[in-house]
């Protein structure tokens, strides 16, 4: 049931620690709160698995970005402080579990862009995923457009773009914004992911907004064979993938991220695990 303090995507955290109380009131911007973390991930296995996937599967292939995809989600689930916010100087727990893309229509400097948001459900497995993600790019590389780029172009046309700017900031920063505004908004989402792979780009650092309620992006850069050491010293060249993940500070402590970014690698790499629903424990990461 909805209690005074709470918001239409989140829930106010009303136990809680001191320091999280304090931080959000000393550093109200998420810009300013930014950190960031860069890991590499070994994809030995997880080629292999797609490579099985696809053998049954030809028509829709899986690939690395479902796959990295479902391993936030199904992380996020388990480690819930990750799906967290501050917004108007209060800690809240999201409703939902979303994650959010940029679909490139065309590969050209002409192309245009869409937005997409996939909506997690505790039982779903990299297989829905992988179904949603091709529903998802199918839609937004039609002529249709969705919801908030229809928004934003009626409001392209509205007078007076600076009161409107100010009315924007005061209702996002309430929760009071409009569905129809923020429906595909990927500020407004768990997780933001970029492929940076596939324009050819390494993964980097990407900021956050004071926008929306964003609290988590991931950046994935271009898989590429890259020297490994083990523990005496010897190197192998594998097939790897960087990401970068921009993680607002303010939602949880430095343990507790790092666990997070383990298990996110022990997901990609083991990518098996992901055939199991998101909510199903992992051990040993």
């Amino acid at each position: 049931m909805r209690r005074i303090g709470d918001r239409k995507d989140g829930t106010l955290i009303r136990k809680i620690d001191s320091m999280h109380y304090i931080m959000p009131l000393m550093y109200p911007n998420r810009c300013d709160n930014e950190a960031f973390i860069h890991k590499r991930i070994d994809l030995t296995k997880t080629q292999e698995y797609l490579d099985r996937k696809n053998a049954e599967n030809p028509e829709y292939k899986y690939n690395l970005f479902q796959v990295v995809l479902t391993a936030v989600l199904k992380t996020i689930v388990l480690r819930p402080k990750m799906n967290r916010f501050v917004a108007n100087q209060n800690m809240y727990q999201r409703k939902e579990i979303t994650a959010a893309f940029t679909v490139k229509k065309i590969f050209s400097d002409e192309g245009g862009e869409a937005l997409a948001r996939i909506v997690a459900k505790k039982d779903d497995t990299i297989d829905t995923i992988h179904n949603e993600i091709y529903r998802q790019v199918s839609f937004c590389r039609s002529d249709k457009k969705d919801k908030s780029t229809a928004s934003m172009d009626i409001l392209m046309k509205v007078p007076f773009k600076h009161l409107l700017g100010r009315c924007a900031r005061f209702l996002d920063r309430h929760g009071w914004m409009p569905y129809s505004v923020i429906a595909t908004d990927p500020y407004y989402c768990s997780v933001v992911l970029t492929n940076l792979g596939s324009i050819k780009l390494d993964a980097a650092y990407h900021h956050m907004t004071n926008w929306g309620t964003n609290s988590v992006f991931c950046a994935i850069g271009l898989i590429k064979d890259r020297p490994f050491y083990d523990k005496n010293g010897t190197v192998t060249m594998r097939k790897s993938v960087d990401l970068g993940f921009t993680i607002d500070e303010r939602i949880a402590d430095g343990y507790y991220y790092s666990k997070t970014i383990a298990m996110i690698q022990k997901l990609i790499e083991n990518p098996e695990l992901l055939e199991e629903s998101l909510d199903t424990f992992v051990t040993d990461y």
